[in-house]
């Protein structure tokens, strides 16, 4: 995938730039076979890139795309820059995004996981890539005390769900209690660790991280069903 990307830049000179950042270049993911390669072209003439998409053909053939920007129930968080997000047939995952060259300096330091893989005008110098923009962040104790309200407040709706029967209602508040449960989970981690690692997207690594114990107690509240009379008569 990555030699598809770099000869199609090389012999394209819209494209200038080429850099990678997420798992693949950090030292601390996992590598798998699940591994998306997150790749930007920075270009000059985004609008030609756009009228025809019959370009990205070249990387194989598609199971399914989406392109976020072009999305009205989703609406993209960046101006000015277009995704195209594909999964092949053979499992890989590109997501492959268009910056336009006047972005150049402001996409290189927006992620310490950035790293330059073609630079055809040698003006970006950037440090090795590490996960640091990642690590978990010290609260406030203002946002401590906030996480422990948020989480107790959350459980009255969550028994005023069961109470009603209304297993949806109270199923939603039980996921942003356990929301709050794992921001304090992360935090426990950020004190052991004088807040130096991250602990991943939707914390995925957190089990690196705590005990057995709380590990189990944490995926036990995803089993234990409500018992409103709504959800035993769906079971």
């Amino acid at each position: 995938m990555l030699d598809k990307v770099l000869n199609f830049a090389n012999a394209d000179e819209r494209v200038r730039m080429v850099a990678m950042n997420g798992s693949r270049t950090n030292d601390n993911a996992p590598k798998d076979a699940f591994q998306d390669y997150d790749i930007a072209f920075l270009v000059t003439d985004m609008a030609s890139f756009l009228a025809d998409s019959h370009w990205i053909d070249i990387f194989g053939k598609r199971l399914i795309m989406q392109t976020p920007e072009n999305m009205t129930l989703f609406p993209p968080e960046l101006g000015g820059r277009f995704s195209y997000l594909m999964l092949f047939e053979n499992g890989e995952r590109l997501d492959l995004m268009l910056i336009p060259i006047e972005e150049k300096q402001a996409y290189c330091h927006e992620d310490s996981l950035t790293q330059i893989l073609l630079d055809k005008d040698e003006e970006i110098s950037l440090t090795a890539p590490s996960d640091r923009d990642y690590w978990v962040k010290k609260p406030s104790a203002l946002e401590f005390g906030d996480c422990c309200n948020e989480f107790w407040w959350l459980t009255t709706y969550v028994a005023k769900g069961e109470a009603r029967g209304e297993a949806l209602y109270a199923l939603d508040h039980l996921a942003s209690c356990r929301e709050m449960l794992r921001l304090m989970m992360t935090w426990h981690v950020g004190i052991d660790t004088n807040f130096s690692c991250s602990v991943g997207k939707n914390e995925k690594y957190l089990a690196r991280y705590v005990s057995k114990e709380w590990w189990s107690r944490l995926i036990a509240t995803y089993q234990e069903p409500l018992h409103t009379k709504e959800a035993l008569e769906i079971i």
